[in-house]
């Protein structure tokens, strides 16, 4: 599976529910690096997303809404792209950097070694995780059920996981597969 170049793929399940996030210090677009230990104290949602992938371009509004909504109620956000930029160019810093100022994306990381993407057990753009306030899996799954990009909209399963956690409600459902285009990887992990 790891060395096929366009692949769908769904989330596979690496972290169990109530592992802490595994720490990372990644270089943002806005040039400074970026920890998870910045986000102490507060939930933070974690997405492996890229520029070029279709299931991650339909998803681009949502990410801008969710971002901007969240964060004012206290949830950190951090989008982070393993893809290998050598050979995806829409994936390149520069294009990363566009797509931020774009988008609003405050925290857009660049994985380059792509080890933070192995460390969390990402596989697809977009493949996210939702953390509590301790950095403790709570979520690993889809932002909606449009699991193609040009499928609607029926349900919105990460606005629900947020708006459960900043209720202190748990999670039940923790685990609901992303769909996406595989990971872009220089070697295999």
């Amino acid at each position: 599976m790891w060395g096929e170049i366009m692949a769908l793929l769904k989330s596979e399940q690496t972290l169990s529910k109530g592992d802490k996030a595994p720490s990372f210090t990644l270089l943002n677009i806005d040039g400074h690096d970026v920890s998870l230990s910045q986000f102490k104290g507060k939930p933070v949602v974690i997405i492996f997303m890229c520029n070029h992938c279709p299931y991650v371009k339909a998803k681009f509004e949502e990410l801008s809404y969710l971002e901007k909504t969240y964060t004012a109620k206290g949830i950190g956000f951090v989008f982070i792209n393993p893809n290998d930029a050598e050979n995806y160019s829409d994936d390149d810093f520069a294009h990363m950097k566009e797509l931020a100022r774009l988008r609003g994306y405050k925290h857009y990381l660049v994985d380059e070694t792509q080890e933070i993407a192995m460390n969390y057990g990402a596989v697809c753009t977009p493949d996210p995780f939702v953390f509590d306030k301790d950095h403790k899996l709570v979520y690993h799954g889809r932002i909606n059920d449009a699991m193609s990009p040009d499928a609607q909209v029926h349900h919105h399963d990460l606005r629900e996981v947020l708006d459960g956690l900043l209720l202190g409600k748990e999670i039940k459902e923790w685990f609901v597969p992303s769909m996406g285009c595989s990971i872009k990887w220089k070697i295999q992990p």
